[in-house]
């Protein structure tokens, strides 16, 4: 099925502008005139803006904008609004690119699809948390509740992401600068200085001449070091991208002592709330652990989860597995154990992943807090080095004219 953009004029001769779906364009044609409008012009919307859509909508803006989506679908169902009226409400509403989804995952609805079923035939956009909570909620007859819980967690985990990626984004900045002006000094600043300076000293002090090998190494086979480096990150992230490479990483991350704890506390949040929003939905437990572990990244904790789906499922206690597989926190341990017996798992989940979050936004800010000035101060001695090494000839040549 394709998209169309189309131009008609209705009964009175406005001129009417807008998208649509269909299977050829004579079907398309033949929809518009049904709805009484007469055709002026009628394109198919290329396939490379649909893969870009589809590809910006994955990568994060369409993940936000479903976030939105289903939480004004939510408040449409509960106010007694049919669900095609709903889904063109909010289409109409949106930048074109989800737009266009959405105009899809309608045009399959008014064929007879559940949502579920629609929302599963465009992965890139919708995921499978997504479609199992629309599809409980389809089952269950609480569609707007369901969306409003999806609504809920999807904020709240993007939420969480930005802030970490914000702490992030300055100590980025401050290498990348670092390394840009220490190339600066190294390239176009000491090769003509020293080349004045060579006649007047017969010896160059320490400093001056590590920082000279460094530039004549850059100046003379660039070429074949920004080939090498090229060539050792395309291959070491290849091996990393591997099933063994990733494994290797994701438990050596684990062991490390800040950013282990972090990253295990950040993917249990996400876990913890996939999990009671789940639970509250209807779903069983076991399919809820199934959603929950496909959804963490790193693959130690992911394993881990599977592990404890598979016991869940053979009869085993869940605690205890959890206990078992060395990397879940005694903490999360001891409210599943609690949970189950109390009967208030999903209640007792969302507060955990509350704790977590705060835990995880703390421990963000003083990592922020700490890296600045570290990294400031390796900026300072990477670039007071340089500037030692050009500094140093200078006032040596000054000496021996003295």
């Amino acid at each position: 099925m394709s998209v169309y953009e189309y131009r008609a004029a209705d009964g009175s001769g406005q001129v009417l502008s807008g998208l649509l779906t269909a299977d050829n364009p004579r079907s398309a044609r033949d929809r518009l005139r049904a709805d009484g409008l007469r055709v002026h012009a009628l394109s198919e919307q290329q396939a490379a803006r649909q893969s870009g859509s589809l590809a910006w909508a994955s990568w994060g803006g369409g993940a936000v904008r479903w976030a939105e989506a289903a939480h004004e679908l939510a408040i449409l169902l509960s106010g007694g609004v049919p669900l095609l009226t709903a889904l063109d409400t909010v289409a109409a509403q949106s930048a074109p690119a989800f737009r266009r989804t959405l105009l899809a995952v309608r045009d399959q609805v008014a064929a007879g699809t559940s949502l579920a079923q629609a929302l599963a035939q465009h992965p890139h956009v919708f995921d499978d948390l997504s479609v199992r909570l629309v599809e409980v909620g389809e089952n269950v007859g609480n569609l707007d509740e369901a969306l409003d819980r999806l609504s809920t967690f999807k904020r709240r985990w993007h939420g969480l992401r930005d802030q970490v990626t914000s702490a992030l984004i300055y100590p980025v900045f401050v290498l990348t600068f670092g390394a840009a002006a220490t190339l600066f000094l190294m390239t176009y600043v000491m090769p003509p200085l020293l080349e004045n300076l060579r006649e007047t000293l017969d010896r160059l002090p320490w400093p001056t001449m590590v920082v000279k090998t460094g530039s004549d190494l850059l100046l003379e086979h660039g070429l074949f070091v920004i080939l090498g480096m090229s060539g050792s990150a395309i291959v070491i992230g290849a091996v990393l991208r591997s099933p063994p490479g990733r494994r290797f990483v994701d438990r050596r991350l684990l062991k490390l002592p800040l950013f282990g704890p972090l990253a295990t506390k950040q993917s249990l949040s996400r876990v913890c709330l996939i999990l009671s929003t789940l639970l509250e939905s209807g779903l069983p437990l076991a399919d809820a652990l199934d959603l929950a572990a496909r959804s963490v990244g790193n693959r130690i904790l992911r394993e881990a989860l599977e592990d404890c789906r598979e016991a869940l499922t053979a009869g085993r206690d869940l605690a205890r597995s959890l206990s078992e597989t060395g990397v879940i926190p005694p903490l999360a341990v001891q409210i599943f154990a609690v949970g189950q017996e109390s009967g208030k798992l999903e209640e007792l989940l969302a507060r955990l992943a509350d704790d977590y979050d705060r835990q995880v936004q703390a421990a963000t800010g003083r990592l922020a807090a700490v890296l600045e000035p570290v990294l400031i101060l390796i900026l300072a001695a990477m670039i007071g080095f340089v500037l030692l090494a050009i500094v140093l000839p200078i006032l040596e040549a000054g000496n021996v004219a003295l």
